[in-house]
């Protein structure tokens, strides 16, 4: 999940990490308010969560509160990359007189922590990696001794801080490590870290990623989704403890097992470019149980999806035996009634394959058509979303 970049100010500020006062406002009034509180030069940043605001007109500087609100009727409502900016930051000015990066990430290729550092700061690191490699340190963190002040110091020598500023810049790594780990985030970036006038360093703008796989220990980052750009198919999938991500296919999927639904996904795929390039519709992992209400809440996902035509559901019985998964299937049909209106193709193998298939046969529901193998009942599945 990424934060806004007021969401990251207040992380940042909850860890000491040093920031400037910042008050979020969602009408151009809000934002004259706000101006005027936190009184002198403000800026006002639009809340969005892609790159290249400023570049985009979503980033103005305002000495007087009026510039203040002139500059929210620009931005609010402003589409940068497809975002629409509903809210703004209006974040106190700062005297700049450098600016640097810095960056804690997760290196999954090296299975590890990876710090990016530069005294070069204020454009996008994506370029400088490209155009000046040799400005931009990359220096691994080990996970279970992560960064000491004694690695910060590491790492700010290596991105070619002076002498002067390593002292200043250290200890400010240090913190943005302790909100990496304290919130279990994948990403903590801070573009452009600066040096003010005054000879203090700042966070002066912050990106977050958090990983939701930690959620259950951070109960408090549930108030930090933006509900309102949530897909509302993933939300209740997500209220059903679900593993769903929709895809824009016409063949919904329900496995069990990522590495199954991933293959299926594959084999739908492969399957529907001889029946009208259709595509599968969506991930939707039921994990190691198929009871009713697991499969029928799967289903509710799937079917409340418009793009879906057909649904191809792909089982191999395990440790839940193919009768309690085909036991979950004619039940969830009967829960869901007349909400399921489109065509199940469904594949079981595994343990009790036989005595399941003969459960489905017997209910012999005019939805549901058994397949014997995968590649079968994706070519099935794919042929009736076609249809």
């Amino acid at each position: 999940m990424d934060l806004f970049e007021y969401q990251a100010r207040d992380v940042f500020e909850k860890y000491g990490v040093p920031v400037l006062p910042g008050i979020i406002a969602d009408t151009p009034a809000e934002v004259r308010a706000a101006a005027e509180k936190l009184g002198g030069v403000t800026v006002v940043k639009a809340q969005v969560k892609t790159g290249g605001r400023g570049k985009a007109g979503g980033v103005k500087v305002a000495k007087t509160p009026d510039d203040a609100e002139a500059a929210a009727n620009d931005i609010l409502g402003l589409d940068i990359k497809g975002h629409v900016v509903k809210r703004v930051m209006v974040a106190a000015g700062a005297d700049i007189k450098q600016e640097f990066y810095f960056s804690v990430l997760l290196d999954r290729a090296n299975r590890s922590y990876l710090s990016l550092a530069s005294y070069e700061g204020g454009m996008e690191i994506e370029q400088l990696a490209e155009e000046r490699p040799e400005a931009l340190a990359r220096i691994e963190v080990d996970p279970g001794t992560g960064i000491t002040l004694e690695k910060a110091t590491e790492i700010a020598v290596a991105a070619k801080f002076p002498e002067g500023l390593v002292g200043k810049v250290a200890p400010v790594i240090v913190k943005l490590y302790e909100v990496y780990t304290g919130e279990d985030a994948t990403l903590v970036e801070v573009n452009p870290l600066v040096l003010t006038g005054a000879g203090d360093i700042v966070a002066l703008d912050g990106k977050v990623s958090l990983d939701e796989n930690a959620g259950f220990r951070h109960p408090e980052h549930e108030e930090l989704e933006d509900k309102d750009a949530a897909d509302p198919l993933e939300a209740k999938a997500k209220q059903n403890d679900l593993n769903y991500v929709k895809l824009d296919g016409q063949v919904g999927i329900i496995g069990n097992g990522a590495g199954l639904v991933m293959s299926t996904l594959d084999v739908v795929a492969y399957a529907g470019e001889n029946h009208g390039g259709v595509k599968p519709a969506n991930f939707l992992d039921i994990g190691g149980g198929a009871s009713a209400s697991i499969m029928a809440a799967g289903l509710d996902v799937i079917l409340g999806d418009e793009q879906v035509k057909s649904v191809f559901v792909n089982v191999f019985g395990g440790i839940t035996s193919c009768v309690a998964v085909a036991e979950g299937i004619v039940k969830a049909l009967e829960i869901l009634g007349d909400a399921a209106t489109k065509s199940l193709v469904v594949r079981l193998d595994g343990n009790q394959v036989e005595e399941g298939r003969a459960i489905l046969a017997a209910a012999n529901h005019p939805l549901v058509t058994l397949a014997t193998t995968m590649d079968d009942g994706a070519d099935k599945a794919a042929e009736l979303a076609n249809a």
